[in-house]
């Protein structure tokens, strides 16, 4: 595993990345960013506990009370906060993610995936890329780290250079479940790796990589902040809500000039429908996580 200081990538990082899909940074956030992240993390989840089910904001971790708040995830965090939407456009993070995605940079999406102490769940093996297919592969996840995330509390497993080979089918019974099953692909998970970080630092992976992560069977906590974002002429195949027009399209551009030239690589891609019948409850914030249970309960072993 590659870490570096809080600088631009050099040219044998960039070239980690290249060649195993995933990369770590320590310290990119300084100590008040993530005391500051922290605290708001901390205040939204006192929120949650006069929730019952799912919401826009929340999703809720089995479990979840108002005197034991457990959430799965804070869907669209900077909705929440806006500090949230001040650094996911911060030289802090682009600065870093230039080298591996060029000068026009658009940020794609945001979530705060969490998994509290003794008992988050698990995330199945998948690849991004299943969910938001491109013109062009140029498209990567930050994971902003706000504990430090370790193999005991469910730091992400990854497989390098897994993102050099194809889209796995991420469907089961003729539906797009969100995962894969091992079982069924040429897949082996004994190559993957624990990409531990330390709290304030980030990961970096390719959206075809192949990742997962296991529960937090530990006494802490490991919340992680994901920003997706893509080169400006990587254009979404599959249609995204939050984009009507050419105008709130561009608004998402944090670095460098917009294009209406998207530019097409010959790559294999496949499609995320049909979707299969969800109750609302899993519409209404879990997206993977409600996918992913379906898939569980349907013996899917996707572990």
């Amino acid at each position: 595993m590659v870490t570096v200081e809080r600088a631009r990538l050099s040219p044998v990082q960039v070239e980690f990345y290249r060649n195993n899909g995933y990369l770590t940074v320590e310290n990119v956030l300084s100590p008040e960013q993530l005391a500051t992240a922290r605290r708001i993390v901390d205040d939204l989840v006192e929120q949650s506990r006069g929730v019952t089910s799912n919401t826009e904001a929340f999703a809720l971790e089995e479990g979840h009370s108002a005197e034991t708040p457990r959430l799965a995830r804070i869907n669209a965090p900077s909705k929440r906060h806006p500090f949230f939407g001040e650094l996911y456009r911060s030289d802090a993070i682009l600065d870093v993610i230039e080298p591996l995605l060029g000068p026009d940079i658009r940020h794609q999406g945001e979530k705060l995936n969490m998994k509290t102490a003794g008992g988050g769940s698990a995330v199945e093996w998948h690849q991004d890329i299943a969910f938001y297919p491109y013109t062009n592969d140029d498209v990567l996840a930050v994971g902003v780290c706000l504990d430090d995330h370790t193999l005991e509390n469910g730091c992400m497993l990854m497989i390098p250079g897994s993102h050099k080979g194809p889209v796995l089918d991420h469907h089961q019974d003729g539906y797009f479940i969100g995962a894969i099953s091992p079982s069924r692909e040429e897949t082996d998970l004994s190559t993957a790796v624990p990409v531990e970080v330390g709290a304030g630092g980030i990961t970096i992976h390719h959206t075809r990589m192949l990742h997962a992560s296991a529960p937090n069977r530990s006494g802490k906590s490991r919340r992680l902040l994901i920003y997706t974002y893509a080169a400006a002429d990587a254009w979404l195949l599959a249609g995204d809500a939050r984009f009507v027009d050419l105008d709130q399209w561009n608004d998402f551009m944090v670095r460098g000039e917009p294009t209406v030239t998207p530019r097409v690589i010959a790559h294999d891609v496949r499609m995320p429908w049909p979707k299969p019948p969800l109750e609302d409850d899993f519409q209404a914030g879990r997206a993977i996580f409600g996918l992913q249970t379906l898939a569980r309960e349907r013996s899917f072993e996707g572990r």
